[in-house]
């Protein structure tokens, strides 16, 4: 049986700045989140990526196998390190510093991909950091997505746009060449002002639906969703909780709308449930431990309905 979800990006070895000032260790990378998120949802999910042959790789293996992720197409190169970033908290906000350059990631292409993950993948989700990280990550993106596309597969795109990463202009370029191939667009509010120019979230999601997304779910932070289909869509209501982190927000967000989808749900039931994970995974420091599962989303779900 194949995967419901593959996830195919960077994963980075997190540093979180903690209260006292000290940093601690985690796991991160923005796909590599999400494919954690949907697993602890009930979803069938595996990772597309390559790590180095280090101890962080290692870590990440270790983590996979935990966590009921598919890692038979995750490769190590032995000469190629995982990459690494800093989460540093402020008055304005949490703030990201990478140590990436030349990371086992990076070097991947389209000739690296796996051909049997990939057409028997229902819903394959990438990002806008899958495709900043090199020229040749951004190739195997494109390359991946015609392959799923190709075998009757669905792609989902988050911009998640990092611009230490690369230029506007460029960022622009690229993720929108992509996002014109995807069927769930995944844009968050703060990245799509940028890349579109808009500044409505009605007329952002009217950009994307036109540049091909059957189902767009635009996140506004706590104030919820905008889910946007050709023929509907309706504000989804944020759910109120006591935030301290919101590393793993979104990440959070994107797994547990595409388990919910992959489940049969239709996307306004995929953002309300949602919406209620990603609340709960502001709820402690870090990208991957505060990730709710299953049975606590439903139980939130029905207190506050």
């Amino acid at each position: 049986m194949g995967l419901d979800i593959l996830c195919l990006g960077e994963p980075m070895m997190e540093f979180n700045q903690q209260p006292d000032g000290s940093y601690r260790a985690g796991h991160g990378g923005d796909t590599a989140n999400c494919a954690v998120a949907a697993a602890r949802q009930g979803a069938r999910v595996g990772m597309l990526t390559q790590l180095g042959k280090d101890a962080f790789g290692e870590s990440f293996l270790n983590l996979w196998r935990a966590e009921g992720v598919d890692i038979s197409a995750v490769r190590q190169l032995p000469d190629a390190h995982t990459g690494i970033y800093f989460v540093t908290h402020g008055p304005d906000g949490h703030e990201f510093s990478y140590l990436r350059a030349g990371s086992a990631a990076s070097r991947m292409g389209p000739a690296d991909l796996p051909d049997q993950a990939l057409t028997s993948a229902r819903i394959l989700h990438v990002s806008g950091i899958s495709q900043a990280i090199s020229t040749s990550a951004a190739d195997a993106v494109f390359a991946a997505i015609e392959r799923v596309r190709s075998a009757g597969g669905l792609v989902s795109y988050d911009s998640n746009l990092r611009l230490k990463l690369w230029p506007l202009d460029r960022a622009r370029a690229v993720i929108h060449a992509a996002m014109a191939q995807c069927d769930i667009a995944l844009p968050g509010m703060d990245d799509a002002q940028l890349l579109t120019g808009l500044t409505d979230p009605e007329a952002i999601a009217d950009f994307y639906l036109h540049l091909g997304a059957k189902v767009v779910a635009l996140t506004l932070g706590a104030d919820g969703s905008l889910v946007a289909t050709p023929d509907r869509r309706e504000r989804v209501a944020g759910r109120k909780v006591r935030a301290v982190d919101a590393t793993g927000a979104g990440d959070t967000y994107d797994g547990a709308f595409l388990a919910r989808v992959a489940a049969g749900d239709d996307p306004f039931a995929a953002a309300r449930y949602a919406n209620a994970a990603a609340a709960l995974a502001t709820q402690n420091y870090g990208a991957i431990e505060p990730m709710p599962r299953r049975e606590a989303v439903e139980v939130f779900l029905a207190a506050v309905d």
